[in-house]
């Protein structure tokens, strides 16, 4: 693999001490490396799966090392973008994907739609205290998506610098 660094071509939010402590706040709680009851392969395929909805290649560039990391095989990792069409899944992990992507595109009338039924579907597999961590991972996740996008940050070669 090639090593990659990130380049920020739009801002840098640790400029802005309460913004870059509401982000690490929510990455110390909800994070890659915090610890959750809610299952680490599925914290992180939910992790993934916000990064890939919301186009941050920085976030894209972690969390797909993180899945590695995580021992998820690599078809999981590969088919996460039509997860729905895999039997990679069970029933609980495909609650929380579909909860996943209705709470990252709430804004969107189709998925506000259907948001009731899928925190519902949610509830069917996992306890109160994991439905919270899943949404707490979720939210941070797009937190950390918007602000990297916002940065422009954006990984490329080591040792080059981008145009």
């Amino acid at each position: 693999m090639t090593e990659s660094t990130i380049t920020n071509r739009r801002a840098d939010s640790s400029a802005n001490g309460a913004l870059a402590g509401l982000a690490r706040q929510g990455a110390d709680a909800f994070g890659y490396k915090a610890s959750l009851r809610v299952d680490r392969r599925l914290a992180q395929l939910l992790r993934l799966r916000v990064s890939q909805i919301n186009n941050c290649t920085y976030c894209l560039d972690l969390h797909y090392e993180a899945a590695r990391d995580a021992g998820i095989p690599r078809p999981v990792i590969d088919t996460l973008t039509a997860w729905w069409e895999t039997d990679f899944h069970d029933e609980a992990a495909r609650a929380a994907l579909a909860y996943t992507e209705a709470l990252t595109r709430v804004a969107d009338a189709t998925a506000a739609d259907r948001f009731g039924a899928r925190h519902e579907a949610l509830a069917a597999h996992f306890p109160p205290e994991e439905i919270l961590e899943i949404i707490g991972i979720v939210i941070n996740m797009n937190v950390w998506t918007r602000l990297k996008v916002a940065e422009g940050a954006t990984p490329g070669p080591a040792g080059q610098t981008m145009p």
